[in-house]
């Protein structure tokens, strides 16, 4: 099935950092992002930071309260590929000390289907 040629958003998700308790909590939503995503972005509007992980258990990014960490997927594709998306079902996690504020996580995927719809 070909790809279509527009994109959708990912439905925003978000965590009260006040529930923040040291260990990884789950950001995206409970059965993970719900399409393959060429573009997320995790937004800390919270008063702490946070530690990213992409299985729960192992850090893999750290974003400083009151910024941001936008991943753009399809710009880091190698020369031979052509996409490169974050997985479908992909967890995202957060950890950090409590603190006040949320923490969003958003993205864009490209449906599959017909053409030019």
């Amino acid at each position: 099935m070909s790809v279509k040629n527009s994109v959708r958003p990912l439905a925003l998700s978000s965590i009260d950092s006040a529930t923040f308790t040291g260990a990884y909590q789950l950001l995206s939503p409970t059965t993970g992002i719900s399409n393959p995503a060429f573009y997320i972005k995790i937004v800390n509007n919270s008063s702490v930071a946070v530690t990213v992980s992409y299985d729960g258990t192992n850090d893999h990014d750290f974003i400083r309260a009151g910024s941001d960490a936008p991943i753009n997927f399809q710009k880091n594709s190698q020369p031979t590929n052509n996409n490169a998306l974050l997985a479908q079902f992909t967890k995202v996690y957060v950890k950090a000390a409590a603190g006040t504020g949320l923490v969003y996580i958003s993205g864009w995927y490209q449906q599959s289907g017909q053409m030019g719809v």
